[in-house]
């Protein structure tokens, strides 16, 4: 059982933020616990956003650190179809229904602020602050 996975909202403000405050607690949050995971959605989310702002080595950089701390949680056939129900019944982005899914599945908490996920009923969240 993994203890938590982490929206891309998490990784923005890691990575994007002003505060030091905010990039401290995620920080620790990253080096706690070994029982950490992230969805593919997240990593093509977070690359993304990267290379539009900082360029493709920076983008393949952070995908690489990425996949040291955090378990890679591929969308397969369960996850697409748990996803896709998340998806009709709260209307939420296919994105964060996929993100949803995967802490389901995994029976973690979802650590993020975004209010799509935070209505899901089947979802337990936190977040760093």
């Amino acid at each position: 059982m993994t203890s938590a996975t982490y929206d891309t909202r998490f990784f923005v403000e890691h990575y994007y933020s002003d505060s030091a405050e905010v990039t401290d607690s995620t920080t620790k949050e990253i080096r706690r616990g070994k029982d950490k995971a992230i969805s593919s959605i997240v990593v093509h989310e977070v690359y993304q956003l990267t290379l539009l702002k900082d360029g493709r080595q920076t983008a393949r950089l952070r995908v690489g650190l990425m996949s040291k701390d955090f378990k890679l949680i591929h969308v397969d056939e369960q996850l697409a179809v748990t996803s896709a129900e998340i998806r009709q019944e709260y209307r939420i982005p296919m994105a964060d229904s996929i993100i949803a899914a995967t802490a389901s599945s995994l029976r973690a908490v979802c650590v993020t602020d975004d209010p799509h996920i935070q209505k899901i009923r089947e979802v337990k969240t936190r977040w760093i602050m």
